[in-house]
């Protein structure tokens, strides 16, 4: 063997090690991610938790999540993704035990907060962990098609082992095998993960990140409240002051000399297709998806591991469909559009939804959606490290994150404003679909739209 070939087989190992850690990182984190769906009842009775803090006990990890994605990518890129990613996995370990062992609601919510925060810096810098290990080419296609894989596969596992742990030792359970396996991820990273970051490190934006963290708390916040009621002074006022933060940081970021956001990005096609498409895809996706569990235990009275199973058939058709997609010839944004035309396909499917109908009726719809979603998780993650400069990877995973979650946090508060507002669930889910199939298709116009390099 050559030492050209011994370095190679090398650098083949360290790629093999990263992916592995990065994607287990990434299912665990989504997994986890989606956990309260299919125990919510057991949680509220257990915390006695109100309609409000039901709200929160949903609403929370999404919230802590989307503020930090941006900031954790941008000090990812300067100062380390792998030191950030094992620091997420820390968190991830410690937040878990404050869930397991959380006495109130309150205690319950805080932690998951540090949960969401735990997951940005997994997600965030694990994707620029992967940007940087695989060079643009087949290789980053067949690795970023790997990581949006995982996307779909903890989606689809996450709300089941939540349940199955739930049924043994009760809904605590979860977190107590979730600080486990963020332990094990942590020490995995450590060993396993080369060390990277930008040639040049930039100054910290402060005023940045101050402003678009708390802009966009304001605005998840101002969402979250709205699911119990759209005209309350709070919710209008979070409104307001996200307006206000949101304007502030565009004006700072337009002006700084080395911002946490590159607002010039937004002139390059490709950055504008993954960012807006990210966005789509939390609304009209996972926004409805989300809800879908919910959806099917109210309306066909199933229990909640079959409800939940019900949604692992949209989740694994999209694992598979990520898998491949690298083999595809087209180009990103084409993808993306495919994508959510697939997915509104899907919606326009699953109408209908009655107590006369068996689970298995809303298989078609949930094939057809979750081939959309496994090429719209593999393509963007894609898009999301080769729109940007090399050195800023996890940066582009961290706006594009971003833009997906506040997207999520908007389709689930849509979702469920609609459901529950008809005369009955049945008709307002239908409902429900149709907005979201028709947001699809506007985002996959919008995206087809999009012109230049």
């Amino acid at each position: 063997m050559t030492v050209q070939t011994a370095v190679r087989v090398g650098e083949r190992v360290r790629e093999g090690r990263t992916l592995a850690v990065v994607s287990a990182a990434t299912m665990l984190a989504l997994m986890n991610y989606n956990a309260t769906f299919s125990t919510l009842a057991a949680m509220a009775r257990d915390l006695n938790a109100g309609t409000a803090g039901q709200t929160w006990i949903l609403g929370s990890i999404a919230l802590g999540t989307a503020v930090l994605l941006l900031a954790v990518g941008g000090l990812a890129d300067d100062h380390g993704r792998k030191r950030v990613f094992v620091t997420g996995a820390l968190t991830l370990a410690v937040s878990s035990v404050l869930c397991a062992f959380a006495p109130t609601t309150t205690a319950f919510v805080a932690g998951r907060l540090l949960q969401g925060g735990a997951t940005a810096a997994l997600l965030a810098a694990g994707l620029g962990l992967i940007g940087h290990a695989f060079p643009a080419g087949p290789e980053r296609a067949r690795a970023t098609g790997v990581w949006g894989a995982m996307l779909g596969l903890g989606i689809a596992l996450g709300p089941e082992a939540s349940a199955g742990l739930a049924e043994l030792a009760g809904w605590r359970a979860w977190y107590v095998a979730a600080a486990v396996a963020s332990a094990v991820l942590a020490g995995a990273a450590v060993t396993g993960l080369r060390e990277s970051r930008a040639d040049h490190r930039r100054r910290a934006d402060l005023p940045g990140v101050l402003t678009l963290g708390t802009g966009v708390a304001a605005l998840l916040g101002a969402i979250t409240l709205g699911r119990g009621g759209w005209a309350r002074a709070d919710m209008l006022v979070l409104f307001a002051a996200a307006a206000i933060l949101l304007t502030a940081f565009v004006v700072v970021e337009s002006r700084i000399r080395e911002p946490l956001l590159d607002l010039r990005l937004f002139r390059r096609a490709d950055f504008v297709v993954a960012t807006g498409g990210a966005f789509f895809t939390g609304v009209a996706v996972i926004g409805v998806m989300s809800y879908l569990p919910t959806m099917v235990g109210r309306v066909l009275g199933e229990p909640p591991l079959l409800a939940g199973a019900v949604l692992s058939l949209w989740a694994g058709v999209s694992f598979a469909v990520s898998l491949q997609v690298r083999r595809v010839a087209a180009r990103g944004r084409h993808l993306i559009a495919a994508g959510l035309v697939l997915c509104a396909l899907g919606d326009v499917a699953l109408m209908g939804l009655s107590a006369g109908w068996g689970w298995w009726r809303l298989a078609p719809g949930l094939v057809v959606s979750g081939v959309g979603s496994g090429l719209l998780n593999a393509a963007l993650a894609r898009l999301a490290v080769e729109s940007v400069p090399p050195s800023r990877t996890a940066m582009g995973s961290g706006a594009n994150n971003t833009a997906r979650y506040i997207g999520a946090s908007v389709g689930v508060a849509i979702v469920v404003a609609i459901a529950t507002s008809a005369p009955n669930l049945t008709r307002g889910t239908d409902i429900a679909l149709a907005v979201s199939a028709a947001i699809a298709l506007a985002g996959a116009a919008a995206a087809a739209a999009v012109r230049g390099r």
